[in-house]
């Protein structure tokens, strides 16, 4: 049951032009579901290793934020790995757990042992990953047919997906497609493995592919971030016919990081009325979560899930506080985040008054000049906010005055 785009309508304030424009027919009726791969490509993150017992509590979080699809890992990785991945099947979660595989037979042994149903198998193909590889076009459809079918024989269904497919030549892009559904896949994964395709691209590549394999079949769309371009493009991608996004949570990942899901369903929902199954109100745990697990910490102004998204520094913003829809493109109530105010070199007297009321404390007007001018003093000689100890000192100091 996905997440109705207009049980959000009036916590959305984006304006009557995107409504107009932005939602149009290739957004109708569209589900969009998330296949989450945070636990595979988001660990190949510089530095980022999680350990088993953090793989299956983040499993749990994506399960509960809403994630259809939970790829569990690469179990030829390392005993750990392995591990993580039995005890993520164990679980016994909504969300159906998904293994990944290159396309070897030792990689397809490794899921069968595990009793794994569903398995996203990989080859490269386009020319500069084949010279790297010293792979032929011949040879490659042989490897990706091959370990298809001995994964369709041995019960998993499959997800073929083409390494650098948007660098690919387009005549062997669509032969290697239609091999693998021949051979037994059941799903074709549209993969922008360097985040080399802008979206305009994206949306013509999906397209073709959709011409090629029919509409039975089931598209994904596996975007990176390396121009920033990630939910652009899986935006792209639904408009072209996806159905599937593929991403991490924070974007994490090689390089730039891949596609964020939550990013995503939030802009899929919000701004093109486009049905998920992602429960908003638990993307900042997550996130938080394998933040502190991965060992790094996002920016501030994160979308979606950035600790200053709804807090106010500046003075002139602070005067419209009181009416979020002013100074917010959507209610903070949607991802449960905190709403409040900040002092600093930018605030104002609006920010004074504020600030005395939630701390509940008394200092007649006529000082509240003073008290900005200490106040903008201060966060200039410190480079930073001024804390509410701060600000009550000041308070204090001039209260003694009167």
């Amino acid at each position: 049951m996905g997440i109705d785009p207009e049980a959000l309508r009036d916590q959305v304030w984006v304006g009557t032009l995107n409504s107009d424009h932005a939602a149009d027919s290739c957004f109708q009726d569209v589900h969009v579901g998330f296949y989450d791969t945070t636990l595979r490509d988001g660990e190949q993150t510089v530095g980022v290793v999680f350990d088993p017992d953090q793989k299956v509590e983040i499993a749990r979080h994506l399960d509960a934020l809403g994630v259809e699809r939970i790829e569990a890992g690469f179990p030829r990785v390392s005993a750990e790995d392995l591990e993580a991945f039995r005890r993520i099947l164990d679980a016994e979660l909504n969300a159906e757990v998904w293994g990944f595989s290159r396309a070897l037979k030792g990689d397809v042994d490794a899921l069968v042992d595990l009793g794994v149903r569903h398995a996203v198998i990989e080859v490269p193909t386009s020319e500069i990953k084949l010279a790297a590889y010293g792979l032929t076009h011949e040879k490659v459809i042989q490897r990706a047919v091959d370990a298809i079918r001995y994964a369709d024989e041995n019960g998993i269904s499959v997800a073929f997906f083409a390494v650098d497919g948007t660098r690919t030549e387009m005549a062997f892009l669509k032969d290697i497609y239609q091999a693998s559904l021949e051979a037994g896949a059941q799903e074709i994964v549209v993969v922008d493995t360097i985040g080399a395709c802008g979206p305009e691209a994206v949306e013509i590549l999906i397209g073709k592919v959709r011409s090629w394999v029919g509409s039975d079949v089931p598209l994904h769309f596996h975007g990176h971030n390396d121009f920033g371009m990630a939910t652009a493009s899986a935006i792209a991608a639904v408009r072209a016919g996806a159905r599937w996004v593929q991403g991490t949570i924070n974007g994490m990942g090689e390089r730039a990081g891949n596609a964020d899901i939550c990013e995503i369903g939030m802009a899929l929902s919000c701004l093109y009325g486009v049905s998920v199954n992602l429960q908003f109100d638990r993307a900042l745990k997550i996130s938080k979560l394998v933040q502190e697990y991965g060992g790094y910490e996002l920016d501030a102004w994160r979308p979606l899930v950035g600790r200053n998204l709804f807090v106010r520094e500046s003075g002139a913003v602070v005067s419209q506080f009181h009416i979020p829809e002013a100074i917010e493109p959507f209610s903070a109530e949607i991802t449960g985040a905190p709403r409040g105010i900040v002092l600093g070199k930018k605030s104002g007297l609006a920010s004074i008054e504020l600030k005395l009321k939630e701390l509940g404390l008394e200092l007649n007007k006529e000082h509240h000049p003073v008290v900005l001018a200490e106040v903008k003093r201060l966060s200039v000689s410190e480079k930073g906010l001024v804390s509410d100890t701060q600000f009550r000192e000041v308070v204090e100091t001039l209260s003694g005055t009167d």
